[in-house]
């Protein structure tokens, strides 16, 4: 009972200091330019109709899936091509990537990198053979006849509305209900009070989160004292506990309710915090589920999966990328855990990082299902390709192939 009681707490600090401060810095940052910019960075992104596809792998590479779900709408509303979508959610990093950067900062910037390279150069090949316009919809018509074309936009054609899809829809069918949804003379402002404070243990989390990557990630003692390991310890546990209180509780009571749904601008300083705190409140709570998933699966099995999977070989890249078709960043939140363990090749990871859309997909699929499959497959098979292609090719030479590569 003891040592069950030890992994929770433990990965309950770990996973909010070693992850989860990091993603509340970025996503704040994303959201104060959003704020400050009031919605530039998406009337760059439709102006420049030749960037598109460019602009749309470097949303997705910025960590998290703030800056690939901006992009969705765009399509939605037909001014931005079918290979902007193909090469955002190709180079979406994810929740996942939190994980990487904090646990795994060169495999990192390896992985995205050739996602990046890999998402792009499909983007622009969809855009320019018209894979993603009419023959796409023309098979669409040929399955289903009563189906109504995308009718996407392509490069080197004037971009115009899209009456087909006005994005007025159901909302993503993993967010909430848009909020505040109730009003409580207790919970209302305990709620505004847990968000103060959440931000109090995120800032607190960045510094011993920096010192300790700084330290070279060494073991911190599961103690409660004034010391760093005492600090580090009762920063984690708080802030994780105050992350699960705002996403089970306190978003029916402050901010706009929603979960993993960008929004074009904000209307405050305090209504951007919230967004980045409610936002790193749902990441963190599956950062927890892929820590307490992992750490007990390993306690009752004593699996070793660094073997399991280098028993697999040549599967090892094409599960990662099987992995990525699964919407959504709690399995790849997980599979960047198991990595960062010293589970995984790197192959697999870069296989992941192509293949995986993340929260993103949500959106594309709750309004235009038929595009959101389209552009899954398209970043399945360039996901294969590089997986097999690492694992034959650059892992013997460069070692990329071999389990822990760039861990710290």
């Amino acid at each position: 009972m003891n040592e069950l009681l030890e992994v929770f707490l433990v990965s309950l600090r770990d996973g909010y200091v070693q992850v989860s401060a990091f993603v509340a810095a970025t996503v704040l940052a994303f959201g104060l330019l959003q704020y400050w910019t009031g919605g530039a960075v998406i009337s760059a992104v439709e102006d420049n109709e030749r960037l598109q596809v460019l602009f749309g792998g470097l949303l997705g590479l910025t960590p998290g899936c703030g800056g690939a779900i901006v992009v969705m709408p765009l399509y939605v509303r037909g001014t931005v091509s079918f290979g902007t979508v193909v090469a955002t959610l190709g180079a979406t990093a994810g929740d996942s990537a939190f994980v990487i950067l904090a646990l795994a900062p060169e495999a990192a910037l390896y992985a995205y990198a050739i996602a990046f390279v890999a998402s792009v150069a499909t983007g622009y090949l969809v855009d320019e053979v018209g894979l993603g316009v009419s023959r796409v919809d023309a098979a669409v018509a040929q399955l289903s006849p009563a189906a109504t074309p995308d009718g996407g936009t392509v490069v080197n054609s004037s971009v115009g509305p899209n009456p087909a899809h006005d994005y007025g829809g159901p909302a993503p069918t993993h967010a909430h209900e848009t909020g505040p949804d109730r009003h409580s003379r207790v919970l209302t402002p305990f709620s505004h009070f847990a968000h103060v404070l959440w931000w109090v243990t995120a800032v607190a989390g960045l510094v011993f989160g920096t010192l300790y990557l700084l330290r070279g990630g060494p073991e911190v003692a599961l103690v409660a004292d004034l010391g760093f390991d005492g600090l580090f310890t009762v920063t984690g546990i708080a802030g994780a506990l105050l992350s699960l209180y705002l996403y089970l509780v306190g978003r029916h009571y402050v901010g706009e309710g929603e979960i993993a749904r960008a929004r074009d601008s904000f209307g405050s300083i305090y209504d951007t915090l919230t967004h980045a705190a409610m936002e790193t409140s749902f990441v963190t709570v599956w950062v927890l589920v892929a820590f307490l998933a992992y750490e007990y699966f390993v306690l009752f099995s004593g699996a070793n999966v660094a073997t399991l999977a280098a028993t697999a070989g040549i599967l090892a890249p094409i599960g990662g990328a099987v992995v990525g078709l699964i919407p959504g960043c709690g399995p790849q939140i997980l599979l960047a855990s198991v990595y960062a363990e010293g589970g995984l090749p790197f192959s697999a990871l870069s296989a992941n990082a192509i293949a995986q859309d993340g929260d993103a997909l949500f959106p594309l699929l709750a309004v235009d299902a038929k595009a959101a499959i389209v552009a899954t497959i398209y970043n399945f098979l360039p996901a294969v390709v590089v997986g097999v292609a690492l694992h034959f090719l650059w892992g013997p030479v460069f070692g990329m192939a071999e389990f822990g590569f760039g861990v710290l």
